[in-house]
């Protein structure tokens, strides 16, 4: 499979340009080239609420607490791989539908169906990932592979 297969509209808009900068440097595990895509007090919540890597809910605001969210999940994946099903753009946000896979230590992998938005300022810039899934939802994926 190929690390990031879009199948959503190809319009140009700077959120779903964004996004798929996004999903193209966690692909590839770019740590540095991913945080450079956010703003400097961008948030991320994924999954949004309270979570495993997110105790309080409140998602992790500015580029050190991204890149430690980075560390936490990201960073342990061997790869990630987004199928990308279908994109709506509208207003400074995309809102992406899809599945993100993430293949972990051991030969496991784990996919988590959602909807993925970003939200950009008037740079092209992230200020704020949203991502929508359940973890309970993507744990009964979790196989061998």
């Amino acid at each position: 499979m190929t690390a990031v297969t879009w199948s959503g509209p190809e319009t140009d808009h700077p959120a779903r340009t964004a996004s798929r900068r996004s999903m193209d440097a966690v692909s590839r595990g770019a740590k540095d080239e991913w945080l450079a895509l956010f703003a400097d007090d961008a948030v991320v919540e994924d999954p949004v609420g309270v979570s495993m890597f997110d105790a309080t809910g409140e998602g992790h605001r500015g580029r050190t607490a991204i890149a430690a969210f980075w560390d936490l999940t990201i960073g342990n994946a061997e790869r990630i791989e987004f199928e990308i099903r279908d994109s709506f753009a509208a207003g400074d946000e995309v809102a992406n539908v899809g599945t993100i896979s993430s293949y972990l230590p051991g030969g496991h992998r784990v996919d988590a169906e959602g909807v993925f938005v970003y939200r950009v300022n008037d740079e092209g810039q992230i200020v704020s990932l949203r991502a929508f899934w359940e973890t309970e939802r993507a744990m009964a994926t979790l196989r061998q592979v």
